[in-house]
C-alpha cells in the first residue's frame, strides 16, 4: 500500500474477528495500511495469528454482549493504537433450532450478540467520528436477515433488525461526516457454516447459487475496504449484497 494512502495511520475494530469472516476483514485492511484492533472473546491463539499478518495489529478481548467488556476493548485500543476511524461489527452468534422449541433466554442471547452488540460498540464511537468529521462504520448482517430464517428464526430476525440499526445511523449521522454501511454476505466458507453446509439441505443451497460456490473471507473484507475508503464517502444506509446471486434467485 502506497504511503500516502488515506488508510495509513486510520484504526480499525473488527469484532469477532479471530476466525472466519472477521479474520479475512482484519487482513484485508491490515495489509491496506490500517492500525487493526483484531477483537476476540475467547480464542486469543487465533487473534495472536490475524494480528501478526497485519503491518499494525493487536489483539483486543471483547465480549459484545457486556457492555463493560465493551468499554474496556475500547480504552485499550484508544491507548494502544489511537481512536478507532473503522468500525466493522461482525462478531455473531448462531443457532440450528425449530422456532417452537426456541426459549426467550436464546431469543434474548440471540439479540444481545447480533443487534445489541453493534448498539454498544457503535455508541462508543460515534461521538469521537462526529467530532473528527469522519467516521465509517460497517456493520455484518446476513442474508438471512433479509429472506428470513428457517431454523434460525431469532438469527434471521436479529440481522434484520441490524440493516434497520445501520439505516436509522446513516440518517442520523451521514451529515456529520460519519457513513454506515451493512454487508449481507449469503454462504460463506467459513468454520461457523461449516455444520449447515454438511446437511443435504446445506449442500442443496450451495448448488442454487449462481456462481456456483462459496463467498470467501477476504472478499467480504474487500467490500469492507470500499465501503471504509474516502472514495465511498457517498455511499451510505447501503446494504451491499455478497451472496453469488443467492437473493435474486
Amino acid at each position: 500500500m502506497d504511503a500516502r494512502s488515506p488508510a495509513r495511520g486510520r484504526i480499525a475494530l473488527v469484532t469477532g474477528a479471530s476466525r472466519g469472516i472477521g479474520a479475512g476483514i482484519a487482513r484485508v485492511l491490515g495489509t491496506a495500511g490500517y492500525g487493526v484492533a483484531v477483537g476476540y472473546r475467547e480464542r486469543i491463539e487465533g487473534a495472536l495469528e490475524v494480528a501478526s499478518d497485519c503491518e499494525r495489529g493487536m489483539p483486543v478481548q471483547v465480549d459484545v454482549a457486556d457492555d463493560d467488556s465493551v468499554e474496556s476493548a475500547f480504552a485499550v485500543v484508544r491507548a494502544e493504537l489511537g481512536e478507532v476511524d473503522l468500525l466493522v461489527n461482525n462478531a455473531g452468534i448462531a443457532q440450528e433450532k425449530p422456532f417452537l422449541d426456541l426459549t426467550d433466554a436464546e431469543w434474548e442471547r440471540m439479540f444481545s450478540v447480533n443487534l445489541l452488540g453493534s448498539v454498544r460498540t457503535i455508541r462508543r464511537v460515534l461521538p469521537g467520528m462526529c467530532e473528527r468529521g469522519f467516521g465509517r462504520i460497517v456493520n455484518i448482517s446476513s442474508i438471512g436477515g433479509q429472506w428470513g430464517g428457517v431454523n434460525q428464526l431469532h438469527y434471521a430476525a436479529a440481522k434484520a433488525a441490524l440493516l434497520n440499526l445501520t439505516r436509522s445511523i446513516a440518517k442520523l449521522h451521514s451529515k456529520d461526516g460519519v457513513t454506515c454501511n451493512a454487508i449481507a454476505p449469503g454462504l460463506v466458507a467459513t468454520e461457523m457454516s461449516g455444520a449447515e453446509l454438511e446437511t443435504a439441505a446445506g449442500r442443496a443451497k450451495v448448488a442454487r447459487i449462481p456462481v456456483g460456490r462459496l463467498g470467501t473471507p477476504e472478499e467480504i473484507g474487500a467490500a469492507v475496504r470500499f465501503l471504509a475508503s474516502d472514495e465511498a464517502g457517498y455511499v451510505t444506509g447501503q446494504t451491499l449484497n455478497l451472496n453469488g446471486g443467492m437473493l435474486f434467485a
